[in-house]
């Protein structure tokens, strides 16, 4: 599982080093994609796989399934990552997310996104906004059993 958020710098070849426990999350294989913010997804295989089963399975004669299609298939790539936990993200992803030489890793359960400090900085507005969250996730079903 991906919790938390985690600075990290990206090196001279744009290689960005993961917290040890996200890359053994990433045992089994990885992918990355464009996320629907101005953010990259990093899945497990398993996940991204369910993901791509859904999508491929949506109508092609309906035109929002064919953008998510190219936004989540026509972006991703299989991520390899090395044995100290550092992987490449793909140009277009970090050109997509405007990853420079710092990324903000924010785990959301079973996928992590990488984002610029610049848009994280935005994204955090919006989370620490506690009266307009108050209605904004009033109808959500958010019970602890």
């Amino acid at each position: 599982m991906f919790f938390g958020q985690h600075h990290r710098a990206l090196d001279e070849n744009s290689r960005l080093e993961m917290p040890s426990g996200f890359h053994k999350a990433l045992s089994a294989g990885a992918y990355v994609t464009q996320g629907f913010d101005r953010n990259v997804w990093v899945l497990p295989a398993q996940a991204f796989q369910e993901i791509c089963q859904r999508v491929s399975a949506m109508n092609l004669a309906d035109p929002q399934a064919r953008l998510l299609q190219r936004m989540i298939l026509g972006a991703a790539s299989e991520l390899d990552v090395d044995g100290a936990g550092g992987c490449l993200i793909p140009k277009n992803l970090r050109e997509f997310a405007g990853l420079g030489s710092e990324a903000i890793l924010v785990g959301q359960g079973g996928y992590f996104e990488v984002w610029s400090p610049a848009h994280w900085r935005e994204q955090e507005i919006q989370i620490q906004d506690v009266e307009t969250n108050a209605q904004r996730f009033a109808t959500l079903d958010i019970t602890i059993a």
